[in-house]
């Protein structure tokens, strides 16, 4: 949170009045940077993400002064409005699942594989946190961070 602040009151000085900071809505902040909420927890147990950002945005318009406002984006702006190829997919998907579930086939989902509709263990989605690669940092976003 440190650098970011940093960051922004840089861009500002630079004569960049305005800037956007995503917040994934998994995200932390580093050990005893900002004051965190207990976490919230669904009646199964889960941990309920979300938040982070309006946290961010106290704390950055805190140590800043400068003004600042959160924008959830809703489904329609994380991806745009469905085609009718989006449309066609998701019908697929559906029945696959409906037929998985009749068939018990339980722990699956409905992946793409080409043009085929297959079921995969969800444990391929969920075993390993994916983060993003830092070459990718390096080579394409961090232009966007001065």
């Amino acid at each position: 949170v440190d650098e970011l602040c940093e960051r922004l009151i840089r861009r500002h000085q630079g004569g960049r009045h305005a800037s956007i900071v995503v917040v994934a809505e998994g995200a932390e902040p580093k050990q005893g940077s900002i004051e965190m909420p207990d976490i919230s927890r669904d009646r199964f147990g889960h941990v309920m993400l979300g938040g982070i950002a309006n946290q961010i945005a106290v704390v950055v318009g805190e140590r800043t002064s400068f003004e600042t406002r959160v924008v959830q984006l809703g489904h329609v702006q994380r991806g745009g409005t469905p085609t009718a190829f989006d449309r066609v997919l998701s019908t697929r998907f559906g029945v696959a699942a409906i037929d998985a579930a009749h068939a018990h086939q339980w722990g699956k989902m409905t992946v793409v594989r080409g043009e085929r509709i297959e079921l995969d263990d969800l444990s391929t989605a969920v075993d390993k946190t994916r983060t993003v690669d830092p070459e990718f940092v390096k080579n394409v976003a961090e232009p966007f961070f001065a």
